[in-house]
């Protein structure tokens, strides 16, 4: 097990400079243009896969980095780049991640390399859990799934919300009620393949921020699946099931859900995006406060910029550390008994709000322009408080990891 550090060894800080040259140079440039187009930028992933940054190997690398620092480090730089352009990038991973925390290693190894294709071919995946009357509360959920045993297949049915990729993903992992009464506990994930028959896109969302990251409803209409296609497999859900039947009549402990334990894996993740936008909107911040002159002296000389600016650094530098604690103790097998893993988003989430709207502040009348990239990124910032739980959902989780009490 690896000793948690705050410096990163020489292969890792290759990587990085590596990921911040591609984001300088391939990411900065197009991220004005794509931001308002609001369309996939698919010349950016696929220059991407070319370099070998959108590829399952990489990803493989990072996810798998004993340190527990790949990933976040990873995101804080892509997303330094531009958050919309990024999450086009790096939203494959989530589809990616619901496999890897629920499926057994043939479907690992059958449908990861599928969500990513080739350079000469690139795909991209869909994680589909939110629902139009279920996005937080995961127990609201109405997509069905209904085993058909004689076809050994299942039946999926229902509406998804809120999807990245979703509707022009390859495969996509949905999320879907299989025993009702369980209410979450009675969750399951399945993977649906390319080409199946029932799955269509509905309503592509224009959105506040991110924009150059697809965003659509995913509709299933009587979709079959074959039953290999259950992540983890029957044998294992009707365990699973039988656990939580038994564990509701006495009363007992929770049971994760399938899209639980997918966010759980992910949210110190999401906190190495906000600390992404964060820096980059702080620097040009910085640099604008550097040469902006007013009153015969540059405005950094001005003690209300100055410590706006020490105080956006300081929260940055405490979110990166919460983000990379709870990294490194996922990999490490380390219980988080605090709610490391929500603390890390939920902080990081709010400073990358208040950093940006900082910046804005700082530039005045031009960090109000699309002519400076601040007004994107607090356009963007404002995600990362809501997608994948929101802040009041994080802070429920702390408080009730605390306190040992069901707090509503």
């Amino acid at each position: 097990m690896a000793e948690f550090t705050f410096e990163l060894n020489d292969d890792q800080k290759q990587v990085r400079d590596w990921l911040h040259g591609f984001a300088t140079d391939v990411i900065r440039p197009a991220a004005s243009e794509w931001d308002e187009r609001e369309e996939t930028p698919w010349p950016i992933i696929q220059e991407a896969a070319k370099v070998g940054i959108y590829s399952l190997d990489f990803y493989a690398q990072q996810f798998f980095d004993p340190t527990g620092l790949g990933i976040p480090m990873t995101m804080e730089e892509l997303f330094w780049g531009d958050a919309g352009i990024a999450l086009s990038i790096v939203g494959t991973g989530l589809a990616a991640v619901g496999v890897l925390a629920n499926g057994t290693e043939e479907q690992i190894g059958t449908w990861i390399p599928q969500m990513y294709g080739d350079p000469g071919d690139v795909k991209v995946a869909a994680f589909c859990s939110s629902e139009p009357d279920a996005g937080s509360d995961v127990a609201a959920m109405r997509t069905r799934a209904v085993y058909d045993r004689a076809k050994d297949e299942w039946v999926l049915n229902g509406t998804k919300t809120w999807a990245t990729n979703g509707g022009i993903a390859n495969v996509h992992v949905v999320v879907a009620v299989v025993d009702p009464e369980l209410g979450s506990k009675g969750h399951a994930s399945f993977i649906v393949p390319p080409g199946t028959p029932g799955l269509s896109q509905g309503q592509k969302f224009k959105k506040h921020g991110i924009r150059a990251s697809h965003t659509a409803e995913v509709v299933l209409e009587d979709v079959r699946v074959p039953g290999s296609c259950l992540l983890g497999g029957k044998e294992k859900l009707d365990e699973r099931l039988a656990r939580a039947r038994e564990k509701a009549r006495a009363g007992g402990e929770r049971v994760k859900n399938a899209a639980m334990a997918t966010f759980e894996a992910s949210r110190p993740a999401v906190g190495a995006m906000a600390v992404g936008t964060a820096r980059a909107a702080y620097e040009v911040a910085l640099d604008y406060a550097r040469t902006r002159v007013q009153f015969g002296r540059p405005i950094i000389d001005n003690q209300g910029v100055a410590f706006q600016l020490a105080d956006m650094r300081t929260q940055i530098d405490a979110a990166r550390l919460l983000v990379w604690r709870a990294s490194w103790m996922a990999t490490a097998g380390k219980p988080f008994t605090s709610a490391e893993g929500s603390m890390s988003k939920l902080y990081a989430s709010e400073v990358a709000k208040k950093v940006t709207a900082q910046a804005v502040q700082i530039l005045g009348g031009n960090g109000f322009t699309r002519e400076y990239p601040v007004e994107r990124m607090h356009r963007d910032s404002a995600i990362y408080t809501i997608f994948e739980g929101t802040s009041e959902v994080q802070r429920l989780v702390i408080a009730r990891t605390l306190s040992g009490m069901p707090i509503r």
